[in-house]
């Protein structure tokens, strides 16, 4: 058996990798549960010790040997997760930031100060990061593409290639290991949010950023806001370097949340997948739905649009939660075209799939009975006939008839 490069011992399944990794060295402190360290700054007495790290860090952005320095610098509680985060995506290292947005934004910025401001991105998006691209709030310039479309739009100053696979809303899917190959030398940056480290792992398939909204799954309980980036080392300093100056830095307690998240995310996935492919079958059985998105991969998001007003579900479910968001135990559901993808514009909005009839359900651990009784009396038109058609045949499946990719 291969050794792991990393901890120099046999690689380990996913699911031990997300209850141990940041956290090896506890029981040789004595310790069980890891510690919050809440400083914002740390004692010495060797300035010219201390002056020679920070050099070191202006240099490179590599994380300073021996005791922390200030809480902008960097932190022991977060950089647990980190190194959790990095030894599931399978890279050398992972940069934690205070949100999603500030994660993409870093990104954008270390490109920049390259000269490399232009962006070649595949709709859908997340509303907000097709928002940064398009406003070009940090001085990038965005092309539009499909997929077949990346080698034709890259140019010299073509700083990264976005994609979102599954993406948001509409869970299309890329071939990620054919978009890596057509960006050639530019880096690929795949939001992988959705999916997650227990359905896919983008560097494997060529991507050098892999982006997490660290709110959703891998913090789990709609408690941490967090962003993180995982890639390799060297673009990992120069993320270090943008996140001290600009100071989106996580906060220790975040951090300790998402280590504890990622301890069950796989567990969490797989469940929340089950239930999410059971429901995206009746929803496809049923005729008050006019389409339904499930992706081939699996995971625990369903769209699906609807013949009635979609409003009407937002306004009519009582179990599941009307809250934009996603990757909680507890099911939400929003309207995209109204709240997460409002900011893009209508028409572009449209062609990329986001109808105003879409609905976005992030499924959660309820049981998929209470969830799908839920739904069945607040889809508009004749309620209560799904559970006289459909019969539960398990929550086993990732496919179902009419499902839309």
């Amino acid at each position: 058996m291969d050794m792991d490069m990393n901890t120099g011992t046999a690689p380990r399944a996913l699911a031990t990798e997300a209850v141990h990794a940041g956290r090896d060295d506890l029981a040789r402190q004595g310790l069980h549960a890891p510690p919050i360290d809440l400083s914002t700054t740390y004692p010495s007495y060797d300035s010219r010790g201390e002056a020679a790290r920070i050099d070191a860090f202006a240099a490179t952005g590599s994380e300073p040997d021996g005791p922390p320095v200030y809480g902008r610098l960097g932190n022991p509680t977060v950089a647990r997760f980190e190194t959790a985060l990095a030894r599931l995506e399978g890279t050398e290292a992972a940069v934690a930031f205070a949100s999603g947005m500030a994660a993409l934004s870093a990104a954008l910025l270390v490109r920049a100060s390259m000269g490399l401001r232009h962006v070649v991105a595949v709709r859908p998006l997340y509303g907000c990061s097709d928002h940064l691209l398009t406003a070009g709030l940090l001085g990038s310039e965005v092309t539009w593409t499909d997929p077949a479309g990346i080698a034709d739009a890259l140019r010299p100053d073509t700083g990264l290639v976005m994609v979102e696979s599954p993406a948001n809303p509409t869970l299309a899917e890329v071939d990620l290991r054919a978009v890596a190959h057509a960006c050639g030398s530019v880096p690929l940056l795949v939001d992988n949010t959705f999916a997650t480290p227990v359905l896919q792992r983008p560097a494997e398939q060529g991507a050098r950023l892999v982006l997490h909204s660290a709110t959703k799954y891998l913090g789990g309980h709609g408690d941490v806001l967090a962003g993180v980036i995982a890639c390799d080392e060297e673009f990992a300093g120069r993320l270090r370097q943008v996140r001290f100056a600009t100071g989106g830095v996580l906060h220790p307690l975040a951090g300790y949340l998402l280590l504890r998240g990622l301890s069950t995310l796989p567990v969490r996935v797989r469940a929340a997948s089950a239930t999410a492919a059971e429901l995206a079958r009746r929803l496809a059985a049923d005729p008050r739905v006019a389409r339904v998105h499930y992706p081939r991969i699996g995971g625990a998001m369903v769209s699906f649009e609807v013949h009635g007003d979609p409003h009407e579900v937002i306004a009519g479910v009582r179990l599941i939660t009307p809250a934009v968001s996603l990757g909680s135990v507890d099911t939400l559901i929003q309207h995209p075209a109204s709240i997460s993808h409002r900011i893009v514009d209508a028409d572009d909005r449209r062609d990329a799939g986001v109808s105003d009839r879409l609905l976005r359900m992030s499924v959660g651990l309820e049981d998929v009975e209470d969830l799908w009784r839920d739904l069945d009396r607040s889809l508009p038109g004749a309620r209560g006939c799904a559970d006289m058609r459909l019969r539960r045949v398990g929550a086993t499946s990732h496919s179902a008839p009419a499902l839309a990719n």
